[in-house]
């Protein structure tokens, strides 16, 4: 894949928040994307006492799910941990394990958030404006808003509200399981996120996609 980065990776919260704050503006909420033949999951690990960023990403193909090509990439982490400002300290990597790929997916799923987000600007949403491709976040855990008890089955889901606003949902991936957070990333409507993210389920909690990319991160 051919990357052309659109802003410089700053060192500073405030420099960060200014880039978040210019980007938000240019998140597409609709879908924008055509037949997808090929998913794609990133996620990031750390090595060193977190001094090492290292990025997998895992393309499958879709609807069969079957692997087609990894790439992984190891850069010196440059951001400090700050909640909120993470895609900062994790994309140079992405970016740069994504540079690898013969295979340009039409999707992407990440590992984090994408407009549940305090700034609408989750790491699948910066990743897909960065690039033009659509994306959806997918995270294990709860960063911004409220929701109601989501029901046991799986596929039952309930909206995830923050400030008055419908920020994405709460999806259960597996019966009796925790949860997991979806929301928008970049051109894909939250029911189309909905549907890949089902459609890249399993027997697990996480899809295909994140489990992949998430044992070639920590390996």
């Amino acid at each position: 894949m051919k990357i052309n980065p659109i802003h410089p990776w700053v060192k500073t919260e405030k420099e960060a928040r200014l880039i978040q704050e210019q980007l938000r503006t240019k998140v597409i909420k609709e879908d924008q994307l055509g037949t997808v033949n090929y998913v794609a999951g990133v996620d990031v690990g750390f090595k060193d006492n977190y001094s090492i960023t290292k990025a997998a990403v895992a393309v499958l193909s879709y609807p069969n799910l079957e692997l087609v090509e990894t790439a992984i990439a190891s850069l010196p982490t440059t951001f400090p941990y700050i909640p909120g400002f993470l895609s900062f300290r994790e994309l140079p990597a992405v970016l740069a394990a994504l540079e690898q790929l013969k295979t340009t997916p039409d999707l992407i799923l990440c590992d984090g958030q994408g407009l549940a987000h305090p700034r609408r600007l989750g790491i699948a949403c910066h990743l897909g404006v960065l690039i033009d491709l659509p994306t959806i976040g997918v995270g294990k855990s709860l960063l911004v808003g409220k929701h109601e008890e989501v029901p046991p089955q799986k596929g039952s889901w309930t909206p995830l509200i923050h400030r008055g606003e419908t920020i994405g949902v709460v999806l259960r991936s597996r019966i009796n399981v925790k949860p997991i957070y979806i929301s928008i990333g970049h051109k894909i409507s939250l029911t189309t996120a909905i549907n890949y993210v089902m459609g890249c389920l399993t027997k697990y909690r996480l899809p295909e996609t994140t489990r992949w990319a998430d044992k070639l991160a920590s390996g």
